[in-house]
C-alpha cells in the first residue's frame, strides 16, 4: 500500500516537471501557447486593483494572481536573476461581494477569469515578451515591442524588467 502512495506522488511529480519543462511552447506560426497547467505552478502574489491604466473604471475591482514556472522560480531564488524559460502569469479576476455570507470586504469571484497575461523570457524570440490571451486561449502573438508594458516593465521593473517589488514572498 506505501508502494502505491510512494508511485502516485512521483508521477505527480514527474507530470508537474515535465509539463513546467515545456514552458514556454510556440505554435509552428511562433505565437506562444497558453499554459493550461499555470494554477499548479509557484503562486508569487495577488493584488486589488492594482492598474498601470488611468483607463480603468475605479468601480471595476480586479484580483491580480502572479504565478510563475516552477524551474524560473527555483533560479531566481538562487541568482536573484529570472533565467531564460521564464513565464511569469498575471490572471485577472473579477471581484465578488455579494453573499449573504459576506458582511465586509470583497473575494475573487468564481467563473472563468477576465484575462490573462503572459511576460515571458526567451532568448530565442529576443529577450523578454508580452502576450495577452483570449477567452478561448488561442494561441497568443507577441505583443509589439511599441507596446507601453514594454517601456513601463523596463523602467520600474524592480528585477530584470519584473515588479517583483510586489511579491513578498520572493528574496530581492
Amino acid at each position: 500500500m506505501r508502494w502505491l502512495g510512494l508511485a502516485a506522488l512521483l508521477l505527480t511529480a514527474t507530470a508537474a516537471l515535465a509539463q513546467d519543462a515545456a514552458v514556454p511552447a510556440y505554435a509552428p506560426d511562433g505565437k506562444l501557447l497558453f499554459s493550461a497547467g499555470y494554477r499548479e505552478w509557484i503562486y508569487l502574489s495577488t493584488d486589488f486593483d492594482l492598474s498601470y491604466a488611468d483607463s480603468v473604471p475605479p468601480n471595476a475591482h480586479v484580483f491580480g494572481n502572479v504565478f510563475v514556472n516552477r524551474a524560473a522560480y527555483e533560479g531566481f531564488r538562487k541568482s536573484k536573476a529570472w533565467p531564460d524559460k521564464t513565464v511569469m502569469v498575471l490572471e485577472l479576476r473579477g471581484a465578488g461581494g455579494d453573499n449573504p455570507l459576506n458582511k465586509r470586504g470583497q473575494y475573487q469571484a468564481g467563473g472563468a477569469p477576465l484575462g490573462i497575461e503572459m511576460h515571458v523570457k526567451d532568448a530565442a524570440k529576443g529577450g523578454w515578451g508580452f502576450y495577452q490571451f483570449n477567452a478561448a486561449h488561442a494561441p497568443a502573438p507577441l505583443l509589439p515591442k511599441s507596446a507601453a508594458c514594454y517601456a513601463c516593465h523596463e523602467q520600474h521593473g524592480a528585477s530584470d524588467t519584473t515588479f517583483t517589488q510586489f511579491y513578498p514572498t520572493l528574496p530581492n
